[in-house]
């Protein structure tokens, strides 16, 4: 078990968002990647958008899809299940502001400016449209970028995000008033900090990054509306013990349309959007799931 210099409430929201305890057994504690399935990318890089040198890295050849982790966490997260998301798509992962290879700027973490940065980023890869992947944070900055950026997304996987921060399990929320800079030292102790040190343009801003996740955090968000003006074909995952309650992604799949009527034998009550809840998954565990992976592949070949 890990053992965290921190209070109970901050050890469950460091495990909540960012799901240590797959992702420590993924990773050496230098950073670099050990898990048997991983594949290198065939082009990495970072691109001069919205200020940020945002890193990113490519794997695949297919149609393209941006791949974004959540709060803490890096590229480096998602190794299990490259392989077969990449198999017949090109993946772009990247690392979002201030986390991973990519340095802070002086603006907060928000959502939108992340959002922003995705657009930013396909353009300067020259890709007009492109399917969108987040887990988390990275499921929030995609909701954000299909209300923001509607004609640059083909398809949608939102992971273990909610459009509404009461969705979360009351919990998770009381945790998350835990995260600031009050946590950074304790978090020194986890299996994240060698990891963002040996990769952080300046690791000298991990306590900086915990002021700013805690303020992203403990912002009162409801996206209900700019939900509702979505056209794009979506897919809403979460494991069965997920940080949110199934009633809760059901909830979001009936305001996209899904899940109000009987599908009939012909398939016309059918919507183009998905609800995937998948059992035995949890918020710290799906992420690296391949049963995520294939399920999503599955969606976006539709």
């Amino acid at each position: 078990m890990l053992k965290f210099i921190l209070s109970r409430a901050a050890t469950i929201l460091l495990i909540s968002v960012l799901c240590v305890s797959v992702f420590a057994q993924n990773m050496p504690s230098g950073g670099s990647k050990q898990n048997p399935a991983s594949i290198a990318p065939y082009k990495s890089g970072y691109a001069p958008v919205n200020g940020l040198k945002l890193y990113y890295e490519i794997y695949g050849n297919g149609k393209p899809m941006i791949l974004m982790h959540g709060a803490f966490g890096a590229i480096d997260m998602f190794a299990p299940i490259l392989p077969i998301l990449s198999e017949k798509r090109q993946v772009i992962a990247v690392d979002l502001q201030g986390h991973g290879r990519t340095a802070d700027i002086d603006r907060p973490l928000s959502a939108e400016g992340m959002a922003d940065d995705m657009a930013a980023l396909l353009k300067y890869l020259n890709i007009d449209k492109a399917d969108i992947m987040g887990y988390s944070m990275g499921g929030a900055v995609a909701i954000q970028m299909l209300i923001r950026h509607p004609q640059m997304v083909n398809k949608a996987v939102f992971v273990s995000a909610p459009y509404k921060k009461d969705f979360w399990y009351p919990e998770m929320n009381a945790a998350m008033k835990n995260v600031g800079a009050a946590s950074a030292d304790g978090m020194k102790q986890s299996p994240l900090y060698p990891l963002y040190a040996s990769q952080a343009p300046n690791p000298g801003d991990w306590t900086k990054l915990n002021i700013k996740i805690g303020q992203l955090v403990n912002q009162n968000f409801d996206w209900t509306e700019g939900i509702k003006q979505i056209k794009s074909p979506v897919m809403i995952v979460i494991g069965d013990a997920d940080g949110v309650s199934p009633a809760n992604a059901a909830a979001f799949f009936a305001l996209l349309g899904g899940g109000l009527r009987d599908g009939g034998w012909d398939g016309s009550g059918v919507t183009k959007n998905r609800l995937a809840i998948l059992p035995g998954l949890t918020h710290y565990n799906i992420f690296a799931s391949p049963v995520l992976a294939n399920t999503v592949v599955a969606f976006l070949n539709e």
